[in-house]
């Protein structure tokens, strides 16, 4: 019996050291040399690439990529990602929305195996890359092709683990290409001849005989007639999704901008308010799934911070906030600059009727606001797709004093005027009534 614990405690013992050995070697598997071929592509010339690899958070991709074999990376020149690409096409790479894209296009320059210069093939030859798509390689006369870029510097660094070849250009998966297509496609917000004003019916604020509208076309209607009356704010559910002219998918866009904000991190309060304090992102949904555009002005986790208890006490406080922060307009940073530029101060309209927000330029940026509460645009372009633009700033914005006090004082001395002219005017009725009597007398 004493014989065969002994027994099953050896090999237990054994299998125990074997799994720690095991693991223990794929750690050091795991872990990249200083002399590796990703280390070498950080520290080379390819300095834009390099870039691109810690934007698009794939190291450590490429190093379980390394570790496990040789990989072949044909990195585009500097000129070609800082001169030759469209700017609009950079900027859609770098929208954080777009992650996966550029994450896609940056493995499709990688090919897991070695090819080097000796090893290249005389005729077109496909190899799998790291984003799937096949890479065709190819040799013409004298010139070797990666696809349709041309090789400019065959064996640029050569490592144990991997080889670089400098290319002329960048190479785009159709992926990429299609998906960019979509974006830039403006067929979704295409301009609509104008046919005459509508006819609205003053009592209920509707179209009187509402006209076929071409799907996609903007809204007849101003944004706010898409909200119910009330004191100075409450928007109801526009008719959204499921209507007669429902082309848009508002849900998904703003689903879409939310999960930007998230992932683009230091806006977390702002999307908590829109989701779960307030129903404003299904709001917002609606009245994009309506045609209306949003800019929306999102403060950032610092300055939500600085909102004392008192400014969030009274009811409704979140929802008059937040409207102050949106706008029914389109603009993305560069509209609004321009537009400071030229004419100096902006008033932009917000859902918090009647309030408008101020934007002037200041130290070569936009800055919100025209007294004590003032913020700068932070964070440009956070998210924009042609429907919702979100601008981060700085500062949580109020409606100014001076406007609050002026409209204040035009309200009360409306009202006075008012009662003063329904006020009677006994004193004078009397003073006439006895002339009279006096004149009838000396008659």
């Amino acid at each position: 019996m004493a014989s065969a614990i002994t027994k099953y405690f050896i090999i237990f013992i054994l299998f125990t050291t074997t799994v720690t050995v095991t693991v223990a070697a794929i750690g050091a598997a795991a872990q990249i040399n200083s002399n590796s071929v990703l280390v070498a592509l950080l520290d080379s010339r390819y300095t834009e690439l390099a870039e691109l690899v810690e934007k698009a958070l794939l190291l450590q991709t490429l190093e379980d990529a390394v570790s496990r074999q040789n990989i072949t990376i044909f990195a585009p020149r500097n000129e070609a990602l800082e001169r030759d690409l469209d700017p609009e096409f950079k900027r859609f790479l770098l929208e954080p929305r777009n992650l996966r894209a550029l994450q896609t296009l940056i493995l499709h320059h990688i090919v897991p195996a070695r090819v080097g210069g000796e090893q290249w093939p005389n005729e077109t030859t496909p190899h799998n890359t790291l984003s799937n798509d096949p890479l065709h390689i190819s040799s013409l006369e004298t010139v070797r092709l990666v696809g349709t870029a041309e090789v400019v510097r065959a064996d640029d660094v050569v490592r144990n683990d991997g080889i670089i070849h400098g290319i002329g250009r960048l190479l785009i998966p159709k992926s990429v290409q299609q998906e960019f297509n979509g974006r830039r496609s403006l067929r979704s917000i295409s301009a609509v001849k104008p046919e005459g004003a509508p006819e609205v019916d003053p009592r209920t604020n509707r179209l009187k005989k509402p006209a076929p509208v071409p799907v996609g076309s903007p809204p007849v209607l101003p944004i706010y007639s898409a909200m119910a009356p009330g004191p100075s704010l409450a928007p109801a559910p526009a008719p959204g999704p499921g209507g007669p002219r429902h082309h848009f998918d508002g849900e998904s866009q703003v689903k879409d901008f939310i999960h930007t904000l998230l992932q683009y991190g230091g806006y977390n309060e702002m999307a908590d308010i829109l989701v779960n304090l307030t129903n404003l992102a299904t709001e917002m949904g609606q009245l994009v799934s309506e045609g209306y555009v949003l800019t929306v002005l999102a403060p950032n986790d610092e300055a939500m911070a600085k909102l004392t208890t008192d400014q969030l006490a009274e009811p409704g406080a979140p929802e008059k906030i937040m409207y102050y922060h949106i706008v029914p307009e389109y603009q993305t940073e560069e509209s609004m600059y321009n537009a400071v530029r030229r004419f100096g101060k902006v008033q932009y309209d917000t859902l918090h009727v009647p309030h408008k927000v101020v934007a002037q330029e200041a130290d070569g940026s936009v800055k919100f606001g025209d007294g004590e509460e003032t913020a700068y645009l932070f964070d440009p372009d956070i998210y924009i797709d042609g429907r919702i633009s979100v601008q981060g700033i700085d500062g949580v914005l109020f409606p100014s004093s001076v406007e609050m006090s002026s409209k204040n004082t035009e309200s009360a001395t409306t009202v006075a005027s008012v009662n003063t002219v329904s006020k009677p005017r006994r004193g004078k009725l009397l003073e006439v009534a006895c002339r009279m009597l006096v004149s009838f007398g000396q008659d």
